[in-house]
């Protein structure tokens, strides 16, 4: 999504090189929990990486998630509990 903003992948980066965003998952090592969240919610299908994302939210408390998405409307960590989101008003 990034992609289609003229600066939008150098800021994302440089971001994430001032360590004020972290994206950090070990996939091998969280599968199992990922394979259920694409199951639980496979009427949507969710992708790959946001399965990642809500999974980083679980794991990540605190955090929230950055997303154009509107299924974060939808998912729910820890089985029930909202995700904080950061997402353009998209009514």
């Amino acid at each position: 999504m990034l992609g289609r903003t003229a600066h939008g992948q150098k800021a994302l980066l440089d971001l994430m090189d001032a360590g004020t965003i972290a994206v950090e998952i070990a996939l091998t090592a969280e599968l199992e929990s990922v394979r259920r969240l694409v199951q639980r919610y496979r009427d949507r299908p969710m992708s790959l990486a946001d399965a990642c994302l809500v999974r980083l939210a679980e794991l990540f408390d605190e955090a929230s998630v950055i997303t154009l998405d509107r299924d974060f409307s939808v998912y729910r960590k820890h089985g029930r509990q909202t995700i904080p989101v950061v997402a353009p008003d998209m009514a």
